[in-house]
């Protein structure tokens, strides 16, 4: 949760934290700790009566919609009678990008663009050149 915070960040949000709550900071942080476990309680049994309920051992990674019809829903074969079609149509496609980058590839090489000597120096015309006019102090 904090992995983004450094040690002086997290400091002076303790600090802040002090300053704003004062006494009733330990309070605070107790009722905050008794809420997340009450939290956790509330999952845990909420899993327990689904999987009571349905029959069979539920975690709570198996109740995203996706990862339940995968498990419990589809068998083995018949996920992998889904992926076959998809998994052709993504090897050929990506050899058709891998074919595309080494022509780009090839390409830039020929070009070879970082190369200071392929570009022609600009000729200088009367027009462009710049005048230097002398003032005499008199």
């Amino acid at each position: 949760m904090f992995e983004n915070l450094n040690w002086w960040e997290i400091g002076a949000l303790l600090l802040l934290a002090l300053l704003i709550f004062g006494d009733k900071l330990p309070n605070v942080i107790s009722d905050g700790l008794r809420m997340v476990r009450n939290l956790r309680n509330m999952a845990r049994n909420a899993t327990g009566d689904l999987s009571r309920e349905l029959g069979t051992d539920i975690q709570l990674e198996d109740l995203h919609p996706k990862a339940f019809i995968r498990k419990h829903l589809l068998s083995e074969e018949d996920e992998e009678a889904l992926r076959k079609p998809l998994r052709g149509i993504y090897d050929t496609v990506k050899t058709d990008l891998n074919g595309v980058k080494d022509e780009i590839k090839d390409v830039a090489a020929s070009a070879d663009i970082r190369t200071p000597a392929s570009t022609p120096a600009p000729a200088s015309t009367p027009a462009t050149r710049q005048h230097r006019f002398d003032v005499d102090a008199t």
